[in-house]
C-alpha cells in the first residue's frame, strides 16, 4: 500500500471547500445556538457527502476536506500550553470569510503566522490527538486510503511568541523540539490506526526565500540558515521511527487564506539543502504562479529520492486551467527531474480557513476532473 500510495501520479492537499449548511452550523455553535453534538453530526454528514463525491470523481486518496477544522492551524491544537482553538473561533466569529480588516483577496494579505501568533502557556503535552479522530471517522466512511493532514512543526514555532513564553520556554529550540517529538507520537498513533499517508504542511520553509520574513527573524537576532536547518531535523523528527509503514508527504506553499498570499521567493536558495535533506516520500511544491520561480531546483531532487508533485493548478481562482498547457508545464519540468519520478496537484488546499478560497465548489471539482484527464494523458 504505501509503495502504491507514493507512486500516485496524483494528489491534492487536503482542504476542500465547506458547504454552506456546515459553516452555518460552525456559526450556530460560535453563538451558542447548537452544541457539540449537533456539530458534530453536521461534520458527520458532510465528510460522507465529501468523501463520495471525490470518490465518485476518481481520486485515489481522500480526505475529509478538513472539515471538523475552524482553520489548519489547529491541526496541533489539542495541547497543554498551547491552544489555537480559542484564537480561531474568535477570528471566525469577527470575519467568517477569513478576511483580516483592509486586506483584498488576491493580494498579498497578513501572515496568520504574525496574526496568531501567541505564547506557550505551559510545557507541552499531547492532550488528544484530534488528527487521530478524524482519520478514525474517514476511514469508516471512505472505501478508498485516507489521508490526514497536520501543521509541520516549524510553522507551529514560527506561531509561537518566545519572548513572552518564558520561564516555559526561553528558545526557540526548545519549543521546537518538543513540537516534533508530540507530533512524532501524533504520527505514530495514526499509523497504528492503519492509516497509509500522512502530510505535513510546512509553508514556514517559503519564508526563508521571502525578504519581508527574512526581516522580521533579522529584527528577532535569528540565523535563518541555522533555522532552516532546525527546520529540517524538525521535519524528518516527526515521522522518525515511522517511514516504511506509510508514505509520508511534505507540502510547501507560499501562504493561502481568503485568495491571498503570504510570501513570495523561488525555490533556488533553500532547493539543495532541502530537498537533499528532508526524508518524505513525496515533496507537494506550489508552482501555480511566478512567485515560486523556475523548475530549475528540482535538479537537487536526488535520484533516488521523493515523487515530486506539481502543484500546477491553482485553488485561488476559480479558472479552470488548459490541459495543454498543464502538460507544457510538466514537459518543461521534465528537463530537470526524470517525469517518472512526478505528479500532479493543486498548489494548496481549497479552504486552508473554514472560509475558503474565492470559487465555486464546482470549480473546485472541475479542477480536480482535469487534473485526472491531465494525469492519464501524460502518464496512461
Amino acid at each position: 500500500m504505501n509503495a502504491r500510495i507514493q507512486d500516485l501520479r496524483v494528489d491534492h492537499v487536503g482542504s476542500l471547500l465547506r458547504p454552506q449548511s456546515l459553516i452555518d452550523a460552525f456559526l450556530g455553535r460560535g453563538r451558542g445556538e447548537i452544541d457539540g453534538d449537533a456539530l458534530a453530526a453536521a461534520q458527520d454528514a458532510a465528510i460522507r457527502e465529501v468523501v463520495a463525491r471525490q470518490e465518485t470523481l476518481g481520486l485515489p486518496v481522500v480526505s475529509d476536506g478538513e472539515y471538523r477544522r475552524l482553520n489548519w492551524q489547529v491541526s496541533f491544537s489539542e495541547v497543554e500550553g498551547w491552544d489555537q482553538w480559542e484564537g480561531s473561533w474568535r477570528a471566525f466569529m469577527a470575519s467568517p470569510s477569513n478576511v483580516m480588516e483592509g486586506e483584498k483577496p488576491g493580494t498579498r494579505g497578513a501572515d496568520a503566522v504574525e496574526h496568531f501568533k501567541a505564547p506557550a502557556t505551559g510545557k507541552l503535552a499531547l492532550k488528544r490527538n484530534a488528527p487521530l479522530e478524524e482519520y478514525l471517522f474517514l476511514n469508516s466512511v471512505a472505501a478508498t486510503p485516507a489521508k490526514v493532514m497536520l501543521m509541520g512543526p516549524d510553522r507551529v514555532a514560527q506561531m509561537c511568541d518566545i519572548e513572552n513564553s518564558a520561564p516555559r520556554y526561553t528558545d526557540r529550540q526548545a519549543f521546537l523540539d518538543d513540537v516534533a517529538a508530540i507530533q512524532n507520537r501524533m504520527v505514530g498513533e495514526i499509523v497504528e490506526a492503519g492509516c497509509r499517508y500522512i502530510q505535513l504542511d510546512e509553508p514556514s520553509y517559503t519564508g526563508y526565500v521571502d525578504r519581508a520574513t527574512l526581516e522580521r527573524m533579522a529584527a528577532r537576532g535569528e540565523d535563518p540558515a541555522r533555522n532552516l536547518r532546525n527546520a529540517v531535523e524538525a521535519s524528518n523528527a516527526a515521522i522518525e521511527g515511522h517511514r516504511g509503514k506509510a508514505c509520508f508527504g511534505l507540502h510547501i506553499c507560499r501562504g493561502n487564506r481568503a485568495s491571498m498570499w503570504h510570501r513570495e521567493g523561488a525555490y533556488d536558495g533553500i532547493a539543495e539543502y532541502l530537498f537533499g535533506n528532508l526524508t518524505f516520500d513525496r515533496l507537494l511544491l506550489e508552482y501555480d504562479t511566478g512567485r515560486a520561480g523556475g523548475f530549475e531546483p528540482l535538479r537537487f531532487v536526488p535520484k533516488d529520492g521523493p515523487v515530486v508533485v506539481l502543484g500546477l493548478i491553482t485553488t485561488k481562482t476559480g479558472a479552470i486551467e488548459r490541459a495543454d498547457d498543464l502538460i507544457a508545464r510538466i514537459e518543461e519540468a521534465g528537463r530537470f527531474i526524470d517525469l517518472d519520478r512526478v505528479a500532479l496537484s493543486p498548489q494548496c488546499g481549497f479552504a486552508s480557513g473554514i472560509g475558503g478560497n474565492l470559487l465555486t465548489e464546482d470549480e473546485q471539482w472541475r479542477k480536480l476532473e482535469v487534473m485526472l484527464d491531465v494525469a492519464e494523458r501524460v502518464w496512461g
